[in-house]
């Protein structure tokens, strides 16, 4: 199969886009990513996006389980092959290689390629790898450089380190479902879970920077480490005052819905033709709202002076300010609030955020064109260098697409070889 290719959708950054492997910051440096749904292959996702080499290595007959967790699928337009749009938010950048290193000479190969890398991520349970010689202790043996990221639910130690963990159960162990919902006493009221999977997210970010921080100590030491990241550990992270209060005041914050537990006002406000979301952090921005809404005396008001009379008289000023709102659309006041340097913004779904000229002109949205699958849409990074710009250098691959040219590549194996491994379904 050919090397499927990147292009850029329009308006897009030319420069961000290429070919094949290569360009980026991390140009040179070659992952090897056995993880599988979201934390670990996000982490190489990232990677690649700055230009990391990064082998994709999944279960032979079937790969990543993300692949089949749809619909939504992205079709191929020659043939009935489907892949989930889940799996292709978190797996371009990257080659994949189909492999059964349970298999001893499955295990072989993949120490082999443990030789030349230089990042290792998995997010199997604790002491599975291990079983089969490949834990961080057997491959720092071949590797001593090899910076080994482990992605787990709870992490390598602990009494809940043998659990499996997805971030569901994590949001609710971690604090997230506590603190997430509408307030006590409302119709609907109780544990609610965020919209996205925030602790598979938040976890693969942190390995990301726990990836870079030993790379930089690897120049300084000449030797590699393995990082464990937990899920449990980042979701709780996460809660910063919601757990601060707790721990130095004893004192609960309580679900507060749309609304921010501290900072009024704060939410989601009714105007003449649907909903917008008002933002003030300080009695200074209160004052300029409060102008700008026809009511500049509400800024020496004692009801709502300070931040903490605005608190206490929330939904007196929630019904106040619903008034004021409720003569003129959401254009108007996005317009006059921004003008007097408060924040607001509309609350957009997944249609008006494709249409953001702020997004476009960020290069937010990319297209890359695979050989099968033809032209996937993805989302752009986020992260945008001055002089060295991200790199999309391929589409997300099929299971095992690269699997023939890797071994070749890499390990210089035979046509013949690779028969015999595949005939044993070890590839």
């Amino acid at each position: 199969m050919n090397d499927s290719s990147a292009k850029a959708s329009p308006g897009t950054n030319a420069a961000q886009v290429a070919s094949g492997v290569g360009g980026g910051i991390l140009a040179g440096m070659k992952v090897l990513d056995l993880s599988r749904v979201v934390a670990g292959p996000l982490a190489g996702q990232t990677l690649a996006d700055l230009g990391a080499d990064v082998i994709k290595i999944e279960r032979v007959g079937g790969g990543d389980d993300l692949r089949t967790l749809g619909p939504p699928w992205v079709t191929s337009p020659t043939d009935d092959l489907e892949q989930s749009t889940y799996f292709q938010t978190v797996n371009r950048g990257k080659r994949s290689l189909t492999l059964d290193f349970a298999h001893p000479d499955g295990a072989k190969i993949l120490r082999g390629l443990v030789a030349e890398a230089d990042i290792f991520i998995e997010n199997f349970r604790t002491g599975t790898l291990a079983r089969y010689g490949l834990g961080y202790d057997d491959l720092a043996k071949i590797n001593p450089r090899l910076i080994y990221c482990s992605i787990t639910g709870f992490g390598q130690t602990g009494p809940y380190s043998d659990r499996s963990g997805y971030d569901y159960l994590v949001q609710a162990m971690g604090g997230q479902m506590a603190v997430t919902g509408l307030p006590d006493g409302m119709t609907g009221a109780g544990p609610m879970r965020v919209g996205v999977p925030i602790a598979d997210i938040t976890a693969g970010n942190n390995a990301v920077i726990g990836i870079l921080a030993a790379i930089i100590d690897r120049e300084k030491t000449g030797k590699g480490q393995q990082i464990d990241i937990s899920l449990f550990d980042s979701q709780v992270a996460l809660l910063l005052n919601s757990l601060s209060a707790w721990l130095n005041a004893k004192a609960p914050l309580p679900r507060t819905g749309n609304d921010h537990p501290t900072a009024v006002p704060n939410g989601v406000f009714q105007v003449a033709d649907g909903h917008i979301l008002i933002a003030t952090f300080n009695d200074r921005e209160f004052a300029r709202l409060a102008e700008v809404l026809g009511h500049p005396e509400w800024a020496t008001d004692e009801k709502y002076a300070r931040s903490r009379d605005r608190l206490a008289n929330r939904k007196q000023l929630s019904k106040d300010m619903t008034e004021a709102l409720s003569h003129h659309g959401k254009h108007h006041w996005m317009k006059v609030i921004n003008g007097a340097k408060v924040s607001c913004g509309p609350i957009n779904d997944m249609a008006d955020i494709e249409r953001d000229e702020q997004l476009a002109e960020r290069d937010m949205f990319v297209t890359l064109h695979h050989d099968v699958m033809g032209d996937v849409r993805v989302v752009g990074s986020p992260l945008k260098f001055s002089a060295t710009p991200v790199v999309y250098n391929s589409p997300p691959p099929l299971a095992g697409e690269h699997t023939e040219s890797l071994l070749r590549e890499r390990l210089t194996l035979t046509d013949e070889q690779i028969e015999d491994l595949r005939a044993r379904n070890i590839i």
